[in-house]
């Protein structure tokens, strides 16, 4: 997966396309991502104890990595990759060329 936590993306289909927000979660095995304040569910939640009250609860669903675009400088862009001469591996935007 090429994204990570704390990474800026845009949601590029789905229904919060054109939302933008950072990555809270990364799930590399199921290939999505939790992004704040982007495709919330509300869940109904009992009550466990006497004193504690039944809420609804909102809460941000993990979306498929395919739908989102890491955002460079502004702009939503692909990612690649680039071994540098030292032998380490970098994320590069493919817009711009620069390293993330």
């Amino acid at each position: 997966m090429k994204f990570k936590v704390k990474d800026e993306v845009q949601i590029i289909a789905g229904k919060d396309a054109g939302k933008r927000g950072f990555i809270i979660k990364a799930l590399p095995k199921e290939n999505k991502v939790v992004i704040e304040g982007a495709n919330i569910a509300k869940k109904h939640q009992k009550a466990t104890q006497a004193n504690q009250k039944a809420d609804i609860v909102e809460k941000p669903m993990p979306i498929h990595a395919s739908n989102v675009m890491l955002v460079v400088d502004g702009k939503p862009t692909r990612i690649g990759y680039k071994v540098n001469a030292d032998g380490t591996k970098v994320r590069v935007a493919k817009k711009s060329g620069k390293e993330v």
